[in-house]
């Protein structure tokens, strides 16, 4: 009935096609969006020294779930709709998940960055630690380590 109507008034033909495509692609948003999830909680749960990282997560949280729930409600609106309409609206709603999906990768790659910022400062400490425990005497066998530049001072200064 719906093609003898598009023929009679003269209509753009409808193609089932583009619904079946935007399905596919919300239900891989979907299966992305849980992936992220999974990610996002073995980090917090690897890695519990990282402090402060509260402060933004609650926004990016709340931009994540606004766009599921604007999400949700273009998908039921685009089941209810004339499939002609329902390919441009299921689209938009694809669009909204994949922005959800960008708020939590933000918030993936804020939280690696900082862990690696604490893995270098931890490195540096430890190296700065090396470095003043090797200017202390060893007691053993009553020497001193030094460095090439520290031994020219210690020269030239007598």
């Amino acid at each position: 009935m719906t093609q003898k109507l598009s023929e009679l008034f003269n209509l753009a033909s409808y193609d089932d096609a583009d619904v079946d495509i935007a399905t596919q692609d919300i239900e891989e948003k979907r299966l992305l969006m849980t992936d992220i999830d999974t990610a996002i909680d073995k980090i917090n749960g690897a890695l519990p020294f990282v402090h402060d990282l509260d402060t933004s997560d609650t926004e990016l949280d709340e931009l994540s779930k606004l766009a599921r729930d604007k999400f949700e409600d273009l998908m039921d609106l685009g089941m209810n709709v004339e499939a002609r309409f329902s390919g441009t609206i299921l689209q938009t709603a694809g669009v909204l998940l994949g922005h959800a999906i960008t708020a939590k990768q933000a918030k993936i790659d804020r939280k690696l960055k900082t862990i690696d910022l604490q893995l270098k400062k931890a490195r540096l400490d430890m190296m700065t630690q090396k470095n003043d425990a090797s200017k202390i005497m060893d007691a053993t066998d009553g020497g001193v380590i030094l460095d090439r530049n520290e031994l020219l001072k210690q020269i030239l200064g007598k």
